[in-house]
Protein backbone atom coordinates (compact mmCIF):
# COMPACT_ATOMS: atom_id res chain seq x y z
CA UNK A 1 0.00 0.00 0.00
CA UNK A 2 1.18 3.63 -0.51
CA UNK A 3 -1.21 6.13 1.42
CA UNK A 4 0.68 9.05 0.50
CA UNK A 5 -0.99 8.88 -2.56
CA UNK A 6 -3.97 9.83 -0.60
CA UNK A 7 -3.12 13.31 0.66
CA UNK A 8 -3.31 14.88 -2.41
CA UNK A 9 -7.04 14.89 -2.95
CA UNK A 10 -7.63 14.79 0.62
CA UNK A 11 -6.17 17.77 1.64
CA UNK A 12 -9.03 19.88 -0.58
CA UNK A 13 -11.53 17.85 0.63
CA UNK A 14 -10.57 18.32 4.26
CA UNK A 15 -9.63 22.19 4.08
CA UNK A 16 -13.58 22.85 3.59
CA UNK A 17 -14.60 20.77 6.60
CA UNK A 18 -11.24 20.93 8.87
CA UNK A 19 -11.79 25.21 9.69
CA UNK A 20 -14.30 27.80 8.92
CA UNK A 21 -12.57 29.21 6.44
CA UNK A 22 -13.90 33.07 6.40
CA UNK A 23 -13.00 35.17 3.69
CA UNK A 24 -10.55 37.78 5.80
CA UNK A 25 -8.68 34.25 7.23
CA UNK A 26 -8.12 33.60 3.54
CA UNK A 27 -7.28 36.33 2.23
CA UNK A 28 -4.43 36.99 4.81
CA UNK A 29 -3.10 33.42 3.82
CA UNK A 30 -3.07 34.51 0.31
CA UNK A 31 -1.05 37.54 1.13
CA UNK A 32 1.59 35.84 3.50
CA UNK A 33 2.22 32.64 1.44
CA UNK A 34 2.29 34.84 -1.37
CA UNK A 35 5.12 37.16 0.04
CA UNK A 36 7.41 33.76 0.80
CA UNK A 37 6.40 31.87 -2.30
CA UNK A 38 7.83 35.14 -4.42
CA UNK A 39 10.90 35.66 -2.03
CA UNK A 40 11.79 31.81 -3.00
CA UNK A 41 11.42 32.60 -6.73
CA UNK A 42 13.44 35.13 -6.62
CA UNK A 43 16.39 33.73 -4.58
CA UNK A 44 16.18 30.12 -6.07
CA UNK A 45 18.82 28.79 -8.59
CA UNK A 46 17.41 28.65 -12.16
CA UNK A 47 16.88 25.05 -12.59
CA UNK A 48 15.43 23.29 -15.82
CA UNK A 49 12.42 21.53 -14.36
CA UNK A 50 9.68 19.54 -15.93
CA UNK A 51 6.45 21.01 -17.04
CA UNK A 52 4.20 22.45 -15.01
CA UNK A 53 -0.04 23.18 -15.28
CA UNK A 54 0.22 27.01 -13.75
CA UNK A 55 -0.66 27.43 -9.76
CA UNK A 56 -2.10 29.58 -7.45
CA UNK A 57 -0.56 30.72 -4.44
CA UNK A 58 -0.59 28.65 -1.23
CA UNK A 59 -1.97 25.92 -2.91
CA UNK A 60 0.05 24.99 -5.64
CA UNK A 61 -1.40 23.19 -8.49
CA UNK A 62 -4.06 21.27 -5.62
CA UNK A 63 -7.40 23.09 -7.48
CA UNK A 64 -6.74 20.69 -11.11
CA UNK A 65 -6.86 17.73 -8.71
CA UNK A 66 -10.53 16.45 -8.17
CA UNK A 67 -11.64 13.60 -6.40
CA UNK A 68 -10.42 11.00 -8.14
CA UNK A 69 -6.47 11.13 -8.19
CA UNK A 70 -5.14 8.66 -10.55
CA UNK A 71 -7.48 10.39 -13.13
CA UNK A 72 -6.98 13.75 -12.70
CA UNK A 73 -3.11 13.00 -13.27
CA UNK A 74 -3.52 10.91 -16.27
CA UNK A 75 -6.05 14.15 -17.67
CA UNK A 76 -3.05 16.52 -17.02
CA UNK A 77 -0.27 13.82 -18.26
CA UNK A 78 -2.17 13.91 -21.10
CA UNK A 79 -1.66 17.94 -21.54
CA UNK A 80 1.48 18.25 -20.42
CA UNK A 81 3.10 15.01 -21.20
CA UNK A 82 4.83 11.97 -19.08
CA UNK A 83 6.66 13.53 -16.41
CA UNK A 84 4.90 16.61 -14.96
CA UNK A 85 5.54 18.66 -11.73
CA UNK A 86 3.05 19.70 -9.65
CA UNK A 87 3.17 21.90 -6.05
CA UNK A 88 0.59 20.64 -3.05
CA UNK A 89 1.72 24.07 -0.77
CA UNK A 90 4.78 23.78 0.03
CA UNK A 91 5.82 19.89 -1.55
CA UNK A 92 6.73 19.36 -5.06
CA UNK A 93 5.17 16.02 -6.70
CA UNK A 94 6.49 15.17 -9.84
CA UNK A 95 4.09 12.72 -11.88
CA UNK A 96 5.21 10.02 -13.99
CA UNK A 97 2.87 8.40 -16.37
CA UNK A 98 5.42 6.22 -18.49
CA UNK A 99 6.60 2.79 -18.59
CA UNK A 100 10.01 4.13 -19.94
CA UNK A 101 10.61 6.92 -17.12
CA UNK A 102 8.71 4.92 -13.87
CA UNK A 103 11.76 2.28 -15.08
CA UNK A 104 14.40 5.03 -15.21
CA UNK A 105 13.12 6.54 -11.65
CA UNK A 106 12.71 3.12 -10.20
CA UNK A 107 15.48 1.51 -10.98
CA UNK A 108 17.90 3.90 -13.35
CA UNK A 109 17.77 6.23 -10.33
CA UNK A 110 17.09 4.01 -7.49
CA UNK A 111 19.42 4.95 -4.63
CA UNK A 112 18.43 8.67 -5.28
CA UNK A 113 14.45 7.68 -5.03
CA UNK A 114 14.91 4.94 -2.51
CA UNK A 115 13.10 7.24 0.16
CA UNK A 116 9.21 7.54 1.12
CA UNK A 117 7.60 10.61 1.83
CA UNK A 118 6.59 10.68 5.49
CA UNK A 119 4.15 12.49 7.28
CA UNK A 120 3.08 13.33 11.10
CA UNK A 121 0.80 10.27 11.38
CA UNK A 122 3.20 7.97 9.42
CA UNK A 123 6.02 9.56 12.34
CA UNK A 124 3.57 8.81 15.31
CA UNK A 125 1.49 5.51 14.18
CA UNK A 126 4.77 3.62 12.89
CA UNK A 127 6.92 4.80 15.51
CA UNK A 128 9.22 7.34 13.95
CA UNK A 129 8.53 5.37 10.32
CA UNK A 130 10.94 2.28 11.69
CA UNK A 131 8.51 0.10 9.89
CA UNK A 132 9.70 -0.78 6.34
CA UNK A 133 7.09 1.12 3.82
CA UNK A 134 7.37 4.33 5.59
CA UNK A 135 11.28 3.96 7.02
CA UNK A 136 14.05 6.11 5.26
CA UNK A 137 16.37 3.93 2.79
CA UNK A 138 19.79 3.53 4.82
CA UNK A 139 20.54 0.60 7.18
CA UNK A 140 18.08 -0.35 8.74
CA UNK A 141 15.96 -0.35 6.18
CA UNK A 142 18.02 -2.69 4.47
CA UNK A 143 18.29 -5.31 7.63
CA UNK A 144 14.59 -4.75 8.10
CA UNK A 145 13.13 -5.43 4.70
CA UNK A 146 15.79 -8.77 4.59
CA UNK A 147 14.08 -9.87 8.04
CA UNK A 148 10.56 -9.38 6.31
CA UNK A 149 11.43 -11.02 2.83
CA UNK A 150 14.01 -14.24 4.39
CA UNK A 151 11.81 -14.64 7.44
CA UNK A 152 8.33 -13.26 7.75
CA UNK A 153 7.54 -13.75 4.23
CA UNK A 154 9.95 -16.05 2.56
CA UNK A 155 7.94 -18.38 0.64
CA UNK A 156 8.29 -21.47 2.93
CA UNK A 157 6.54 -19.01 5.75
CA UNK A 158 3.92 -18.12 3.19
CA UNK A 159 3.30 -21.51 2.55
CA UNK A 160 2.95 -22.55 6.24
CA UNK A 161 -0.23 -20.26 6.91
CA UNK A 162 -1.67 -22.56 4.02
CA UNK A 163 -4.42 -23.85 7.04
CA UNK A 164 -5.21 -20.38 8.02
CA UNK A 165 -6.53 -19.63 4.71
CA UNK A 166 -8.34 -23.36 4.26
CA UNK A 167 -10.09 -22.60 7.38
CA UNK A 168 -10.68 -19.16 6.79
CA UNK A 169 -12.32 -19.51 3.50
CA UNK A 170 -14.01 -22.25 4.64
CA UNK A 171 -15.61 -20.34 7.08
CA UNK A 172 -16.50 -17.88 4.53
CA UNK A 173 -17.93 -20.53 1.97
CA UNK A 174 -20.24 -22.24 4.74
CA UNK A 175 -21.69 -18.38 5.83
CA UNK A 176 -22.01 -18.44 1.52
CA UNK A 177 -23.83 -21.78 1.51
CA UNK A 178 -26.48 -20.68 4.57
CA UNK A 179 -27.21 -17.53 2.48
CA UNK A 180 -27.99 -19.47 -0.50
CA UNK A 181 -31.04 -20.91 1.66
CA UNK A 182 -32.80 -17.66 1.29
CA UNK A 183 -31.75 -16.36 -1.82
CA UNK A 184 -30.41 -12.92 -0.35
CA UNK A 185 -27.69 -10.73 -1.82
CA UNK A 186 -24.04 -10.62 -0.23
CA UNK A 187 -22.11 -7.73 -0.05
CA UNK A 188 -18.97 -9.73 -1.27
CA UNK A 189 -16.73 -6.46 -0.62
CA UNK A 190 -17.20 -6.52 2.80
CA UNK A 191 -16.69 -10.30 2.66
CA UNK A 192 -13.24 -9.69 1.05
CA UNK A 193 -12.26 -6.82 3.87
CA UNK A 194 -12.93 -9.58 6.68
CA UNK A 195 -11.76 -12.80 5.34
CA UNK A 196 -8.42 -10.83 4.12
CA UNK A 197 -7.80 -9.22 7.77
CA UNK A 198 -8.96 -12.01 9.30
CA UNK A 199 -6.01 -14.01 7.38
CA UNK A 200 -3.78 -11.60 8.21
CA UNK A 201 -4.48 -11.29 11.62
CA UNK A 202 -4.06 -14.81 12.49
CA UNK A 203 -0.72 -15.43 10.28
CA UNK A 204 0.52 -11.96 12.07
CA UNK A 205 -0.54 -12.32 15.73
CA UNK A 206 -1.45 -15.65 15.91
CA UNK A 207 -5.52 -15.62 16.17
CA UNK A 208 -8.18 -13.09 15.47
CA UNK A 209 -8.19 -9.85 18.16
CA UNK A 210 -12.08 -8.83 18.35
CA UNK A 211 -11.11 -6.21 20.85
CA UNK A 212 -12.95 -6.54 25.24
CA UNK A 213 -16.49 -5.63 26.19
CA UNK A 214 -16.30 -1.71 25.78
CA UNK A 215 -13.00 -1.25 23.08
CA UNK A 216 -12.48 -0.80 19.90
CA UNK A 217 -11.33 -4.13 17.57
CA UNK A 218 -7.71 -4.59 16.67
CA UNK A 219 -9.34 -4.23 12.89
CA UNK A 220 -11.25 -1.49 13.96
CA UNK A 221 -8.17 0.40 15.23
CA UNK A 222 -6.23 -0.43 11.62
CA UNK A 223 -9.44 1.31 9.86
CA UNK A 224 -9.22 4.85 12.32
CA UNK A 225 -5.07 4.58 11.87
CA UNK A 226 -5.73 4.17 7.97
CA UNK A 227 -8.11 6.91 8.11
CA UNK A 228 -5.62 9.09 10.12
CA UNK A 229 -2.38 8.09 7.45
CA UNK A 230 -4.47 9.37 4.83
CA UNK A 231 -6.38 12.36 6.32
CA UNK A 232 -4.96 15.81 5.71
CA UNK A 233 -2.49 17.71 7.96
CA UNK A 234 -1.62 21.45 7.74
CA UNK A 235 1.63 20.39 9.62
CA UNK A 236 2.84 18.52 6.55
CA UNK A 237 2.00 20.76 3.74
CA UNK A 238 2.98 24.21 5.63
CA UNK A 239 4.76 23.66 9.08
CA UNK A 240 3.86 27.30 10.01
CA UNK A 241 0.30 26.35 10.40
CA UNK A 242 0.80 23.02 12.23
CA UNK A 243 -1.07 24.56 15.30
CA UNK A 244 -4.26 24.26 13.04
CA UNK A 245 -4.37 20.53 13.52
CA UNK A 246 -5.23 21.17 17.47
CA UNK A 247 -8.09 22.88 15.94
CA UNK A 248 -9.54 20.56 13.24
CA UNK A 249 -9.05 17.76 16.34
CA UNK A 250 -6.41 15.63 13.81
CA UNK A 251 -3.56 15.81 16.61
CA UNK A 252 -6.26 14.56 19.16
CA UNK A 253 -7.21 11.81 16.96
CA UNK A 254 -3.91 10.66 16.27
CA UNK A 255 -2.92 10.66 19.55
CA UNK A 256 -5.55 8.48 20.80
CA UNK A 257 -5.40 6.18 17.91
CA UNK A 258 -1.91 5.68 18.31
CA UNK A 259 -2.32 5.16 21.86
CA UNK A 260 -5.11 2.58 21.53
CA UNK A 261 -2.90 0.11 18.70
CA UNK A 262 0.12 0.44 21.20
CA UNK A 263 -1.75 -1.36 23.99
CA UNK A 264 -3.09 -3.56 21.94
CA UNK A 265 0.14 -4.27 20.32
CA UNK A 266 1.88 -4.31 23.84
CA UNK A 267 -0.68 -6.77 24.58
CA UNK A 268 -0.46 -8.67 21.93
CA UNK A 269 3.34 -9.16 22.67
CA UNK A 270 3.30 -9.92 26.25
CA UNK A 271 0.91 -12.92 25.50
CA UNK A 272 3.55 -14.62 23.19
CA UNK A 273 6.77 -13.70 25.42
CA UNK A 274 4.31 -15.20 28.71
CA UNK A 275 3.69 -18.23 26.33
CA UNK A 276 7.62 -18.64 25.60
CA UNK A 277 7.37 -21.16 22.85
CA UNK A 278 10.42 -20.66 20.48
CA UNK A 279 9.64 -23.56 18.55
CA UNK A 280 9.87 -22.37 14.78
CA UNK A 281 7.79 -24.35 13.19
CA UNK A 282 6.16 -23.80 9.91
CA UNK A 283 2.70 -22.64 12.30
CA UNK A 284 4.85 -19.70 14.17
CA UNK A 285 3.10 -15.82 13.81
CA UNK A 286 5.08 -12.71 12.72
CA UNK A 287 5.35 -12.46 16.43
CA UNK A 288 6.66 -15.65 17.57
CA UNK A 289 9.04 -15.39 14.35
CA UNK A 290 10.32 -11.64 15.30
CA UNK A 291 10.78 -12.54 18.83
CA UNK A 292 12.50 -15.93 18.22
CA UNK A 293 14.83 -13.73 16.21
CA UNK A 294 15.44 -11.48 18.69
CA UNK A 295 16.10 -13.32 21.86
CA UNK A 296 18.40 -15.39 19.93
CA UNK A 297 20.70 -12.74 18.60
CA UNK A 298 19.87 -13.98 15.01
CA UNK A 299 19.72 -10.55 13.93
CA UNK A 300 21.85 -7.95 12.19
CA UNK A 301 19.88 -4.97 13.70
CA UNK A 302 19.00 -4.36 17.65
CA UNK A 303 14.98 -5.12 16.54
CA UNK A 304 13.31 -2.95 19.76
CA UNK A 305 9.72 -3.85 20.88
CA UNK A 306 8.75 -0.30 19.00
CA UNK A 307 10.79 -1.78 15.65
CA UNK A 308 8.66 -5.12 15.98
CA UNK A 309 5.29 -3.33 16.86
CA UNK A 310 5.89 -0.69 13.33
CA UNK A 311 6.73 -3.72 11.18
CA UNK A 312 3.73 -5.67 12.47
CA UNK A 313 1.25 -2.52 11.39
CA UNK A 314 2.95 -2.71 8.19
CA UNK A 315 1.51 -6.10 7.19
CA UNK A 316 -2.07 -4.94 7.78
CA UNK A 317 -1.95 -1.88 6.55
CA UNK A 318 -0.49 -3.23 3.60
CA UNK A 319 -1.80 -6.37 3.26
CA UNK A 320 -5.64 -6.25 3.69
CA UNK A 321 -7.50 -3.55 1.85
CA UNK A 322 -5.47 -4.00 -1.16
CA UNK A 323 -5.94 -7.57 -1.58
CA UNK A 324 -9.82 -7.25 -0.90
CA UNK A 325 -9.85 -4.84 -3.39
CA UNK A 326 -8.68 -6.94 -5.62
CA UNK A 327 -10.79 -9.99 -5.23
CA UNK A 328 -13.92 -7.43 -5.54
CA UNK A 329 -13.03 -6.15 -8.57
CA UNK A 330 -12.00 -10.12 -9.97
CA UNK A 331 -15.48 -10.78 -8.79
CA UNK A 332 -16.97 -7.66 -10.61
CA UNK A 333 -15.18 -8.07 -13.52
CA UNK A 334 -16.24 -12.34 -14.16
CA UNK A 335 -19.92 -10.77 -13.66
CA UNK A 336 -19.77 -8.04 -15.81
CA UNK A 337 -17.94 -10.79 -18.47
CA UNK A 338 -20.11 -13.78 -18.50
CA UNK A 339 -17.76 -16.08 -21.22
CA UNK A 340 -15.17 -15.56 -18.96
CA UNK A 341 -16.62 -16.30 -16.07
CA UNK A 342 -17.78 -19.73 -17.73
CA UNK A 343 -14.41 -20.00 -18.56
CA UNK A 344 -12.92 -19.68 -15.47
CA UNK A 345 -15.73 -21.60 -13.35
CA UNK A 346 -14.76 -24.67 -15.82
CA UNK A 347 -11.56 -24.95 -15.36
CA UNK A 348 -11.39 -24.59 -11.85
CA UNK A 349 -14.20 -27.30 -11.63
CA UNK A 350 -12.03 -29.46 -13.86
CA UNK A 351 -9.40 -29.46 -12.14
CA UNK A 352 -11.11 -29.76 -8.55
CA UNK A 353 -13.21 -32.14 -9.86
CA UNK A 354 -10.81 -34.96 -10.80
CA UNK A 355 -10.86 -36.87 -7.90
CA UNK A 356 -13.73 -36.32 -5.46
CA UNK A 357 -13.15 -33.56 -2.52
CA UNK A 358 -15.31 -31.98 0.03
CA UNK A 359 -13.32 -28.65 -0.31
CA UNK A 360 -10.70 -26.89 -2.98
CA UNK A 361 -7.02 -27.73 -2.03
CA UNK A 362 -4.49 -24.91 -2.27
CA UNK A 363 -2.48 -27.20 -4.21
CA UNK A 364 -4.90 -27.05 -7.34
CA UNK A 365 -4.53 -23.77 -7.63
CA UNK A 366 -1.06 -24.64 -9.75
CA UNK A 367 -3.23 -26.07 -12.58
CA UNK A 368 -5.69 -22.85 -12.84
CA UNK A 369 -3.96 -21.00 -15.51
CA UNK A 370 -6.51 -19.34 -16.46
CA UNK A 371 -7.64 -18.22 -12.72
CA UNK A 372 -3.77 -16.85 -12.43
CA UNK A 373 -4.80 -14.66 -15.86
CA UNK A 374 -8.19 -13.33 -14.17
CA UNK A 375 -5.82 -12.29 -11.75
CA UNK A 376 -3.27 -10.59 -13.39
CA UNK A 377 -5.73 -8.95 -15.50
CA UNK A 378 -7.36 -7.62 -12.49
CA UNK A 379 -4.06 -6.46 -11.56
CA UNK A 380 -3.56 -4.56 -14.66
CA UNK A 381 -6.93 -2.83 -15.27
CA UNK A 382 -7.55 -2.19 -11.71
CA UNK A 383 -4.20 -1.54 -9.92
CA UNK A 384 -4.84 -1.04 -6.23
CA UNK A 385 -2.09 1.56 -5.65
CA UNK A 386 0.12 4.47 -7.16
CA UNK A 387 3.82 4.45 -5.68
CA UNK A 388 5.60 6.99 -4.04
CA UNK A 389 9.17 7.91 -3.38
CA UNK A 390 10.71 10.81 -2.72
CA UNK A 391 14.30 12.15 -3.73
CA UNK A 392 16.61 12.09 -0.88
CA UNK A 393 19.23 14.06 -3.57
CA UNK A 394 19.59 16.11 -6.53
CA UNK A 395 18.38 14.33 -10.04
CA UNK A 396 18.42 14.65 -13.70
CA UNK A 397 15.45 12.43 -15.42
CA UNK A 398 14.61 13.09 -18.86
CA UNK A 399 17.10 15.78 -18.98
CA UNK A 400 14.97 17.71 -16.33
CA UNK A 401 16.37 18.57 -12.43
CA UNK A 402 14.67 16.91 -10.00
CA UNK A 403 15.41 18.86 -6.11
CA UNK A 404 15.98 16.76 -3.45
CA UNK A 405 12.89 16.67 -1.18
CA UNK A 406 10.96 15.79 -4.54
CA UNK A 407 7.86 13.70 -3.77
CA UNK A 408 7.19 11.00 -7.03
CA UNK A 409 3.97 9.58 -8.33
CA UNK A 410 4.16 7.00 -10.62
CA UNK A 411 0.92 6.59 -11.66
CA UNK A 412 0.17 2.66 -12.96
CA UNK A 413 -3.41 3.00 -13.48
CA UNK A 414 -2.26 4.62 -16.52
CA UNK A 415 0.35 3.32 -17.17
CA UNK A 416 -1.43 -0.33 -16.86
CA UNK A 417 -4.03 1.22 -19.77
CA UNK A 418 -1.33 2.75 -22.09
CA UNK A 419 -2.91 1.92 -25.64
CA UNK A 420 1.03 1.48 -26.61
CA UNK A 421 1.64 -0.96 -24.74
CA UNK A 422 -1.71 -2.78 -24.38
CA UNK A 423 -3.83 -3.80 -27.39
CA UNK A 424 -7.72 -2.86 -26.22
CA UNK A 425 -6.24 -1.73 -22.69
CA UNK A 426 -9.74 -0.74 -21.34
CA UNK A 427 -11.26 -3.97 -21.82
CA UNK A 428 -10.57 -6.67 -19.26
CA UNK A 429 -9.30 -9.81 -21.44
CA UNK A 430 -6.93 -12.46 -19.12
CA UNK A 431 -6.38 -13.80 -22.27
CA UNK A 432 -3.78 -12.02 -23.15
CA UNK A 433 -1.57 -13.15 -20.35
CA UNK A 434 -2.03 -16.87 -21.65
CA UNK A 435 1.49 -17.88 -22.73
CA UNK A 436 2.97 -14.10 -22.16
CA UNK A 437 5.71 -14.09 -19.83
CA UNK A 438 5.00 -10.91 -18.55
CA UNK A 439 4.78 -10.72 -14.86
CA UNK A 440 3.36 -8.44 -11.52
CA UNK A 441 6.88 -8.94 -10.06
CA UNK A 442 9.12 -5.84 -10.77
CA UNK A 443 10.48 -7.25 -13.94
CA UNK A 444 8.27 -5.59 -17.00
CA UNK A 445 8.11 -2.05 -16.80
CA UNK A 446 4.37 -2.22 -17.99
CA UNK A 447 2.95 -4.12 -15.08
CA UNK A 448 4.28 -2.64 -12.16
CA UNK A 449 0.77 -2.98 -9.75
CA UNK A 450 3.53 -4.26 -6.58
CA UNK A 451 6.02 -1.73 -7.76
CA UNK A 452 9.60 -2.55 -8.96
CA UNK A 453 12.94 -2.22 -7.74
CA UNK A 454 14.45 -2.07 -4.16
CA UNK A 455 11.43 -0.95 -2.56
CA UNK A 456 9.17 -3.18 -4.51
CA UNK A 457 6.20 -5.00 -2.50
CA UNK A 458 7.69 -8.11 -0.40
CA UNK A 459 4.04 -9.76 0.21
CA UNK A 460 3.71 -10.74 -3.49
CA UNK A 461 3.50 -14.38 -2.70
CA UNK A 462 1.42 -13.37 0.30
CA UNK A 463 -1.35 -11.48 -1.85
CA UNK A 464 -1.57 -13.37 -4.92
CA UNK A 465 -1.97 -16.97 -3.15
CA UNK A 466 -4.74 -15.28 -0.76
CA UNK A 467 -6.44 -14.24 -3.12
CA UNK A 468 -6.51 -17.30 -6.36
CA UNK A 469 -7.25 -19.37 -3.47
CA UNK A 470 -10.56 -17.45 -2.21
CA UNK A 471 -11.62 -17.02 -5.73
CA UNK A 472 -11.16 -20.43 -6.75
CA UNK A 473 -13.44 -21.15 -3.94
CA UNK A 474 -16.17 -18.50 -5.08
CA UNK A 475 -15.89 -19.79 -8.35
CA UNK A 476 -16.46 -23.78 -7.80
CA UNK A 477 -18.76 -23.56 -4.99
CA UNK A 478 -21.68 -21.03 -6.46
CA UNK A 479 -22.55 -19.37 -9.27
CA UNK A 480 -23.16 -15.51 -9.14
CA UNK A 481 -26.44 -13.52 -10.23
CA UNK A 482 -27.28 -9.88 -10.21
CA UNK A 483 -29.69 -9.00 -7.23
CA UNK A 484 -33.37 -7.92 -8.75
CA UNK A 485 -32.95 -8.69 -11.81
CA UNK A 486 -30.34 -6.48 -12.73
CA UNK A 487 -28.50 -6.28 -16.22
CA UNK A 488 -24.54 -6.37 -16.78
CA UNK A 489 -25.68 -2.67 -18.05
CA UNK A 490 -26.26 -1.68 -14.66
CA UNK A 491 -23.90 -2.88 -13.24
CA UNK A 492 -21.87 0.07 -11.42
CA UNK A 493 -17.90 -0.59 -12.60
CA UNK A 494 -16.86 3.38 -11.44
CA UNK A 495 -14.09 3.93 -9.11
CA UNK A 496 -13.18 5.45 -5.89
CA UNK A 497 -10.13 6.89 -4.83
CA UNK A 498 -9.18 5.91 -0.88
CA UNK A 499 -5.78 5.17 0.26
CA UNK A 500 -6.42 2.35 -2.63
CA UNK A 501 -8.37 2.52 -5.74
CA UNK A 502 -11.41 0.79 -4.66
CA UNK A 503 -14.89 0.20 -6.46
CA UNK A 504 -17.20 2.65 -5.30
CA UNK A 505 -20.33 0.89 -4.77
CA UNK A 506 -20.56 -2.19 -2.84
CA UNK A 507 -20.22 -5.31 -5.52
CA UNK A 508 -23.74 -7.43 -4.39
CA UNK A 509 -24.64 -10.45 -5.85
CA UNK A 510 -26.78 -13.62 -5.06
CA UNK A 511 -24.88 -17.18 -4.85
CA UNK A 512 -26.49 -19.76 -6.45
CA UNK A 513 -25.59 -22.81 -4.93
CA UNK A 514 -23.31 -25.18 -7.28
CA UNK A 515 -23.56 -28.91 -6.75
CA UNK A 516 -20.40 -30.94 -8.09
CA UNK A 517 -21.72 -33.60 -10.62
Amino acid sequence: MDPMTFLLHKWWQELHISIPLNPSFLFSLLLLFSLLYFLKLSRGAKLNLPPSPPKLPIIGNLHQLGSLLHRSLHAISEKYGPLVLLQVGNTPFLVVSSSEIAREVLKGHDTVFSDRPQTRATNVLFYGCTDIAFCPYGEYWRHAKKICVLEILSQRRVQGFQFVREEETGEMVEKIQRSCKNGAAIDLGEMFVTISNNITCRSSLGQKYEGEEGSMSFEHLLRKAMGLVGAFCFGDFFPSLGWIDVLTGFSRRLRTTSKAINTALDQIIEEHEKRGDTDQSDRKDFVDILLYLQKNGMLEIDLTKENIKAILLDMFMGGTDTTASTMEWAMAELVKNPSVMRKAQEEVRAVVGKVKKAKVDEADIDQMDYLKCVVKETLRLHAPVMISRKSSASAKVEGYDIPPGTTILVNTWTIQRDPKLWDRPEEFLPERFINNPIDFKGHHDEFIPFGMGRRGCPGIAFAIIEAEYVLANLLYWFDWELPDGATLEQLDMSDMYRPIIGKKTPLLLVPLLHSPK
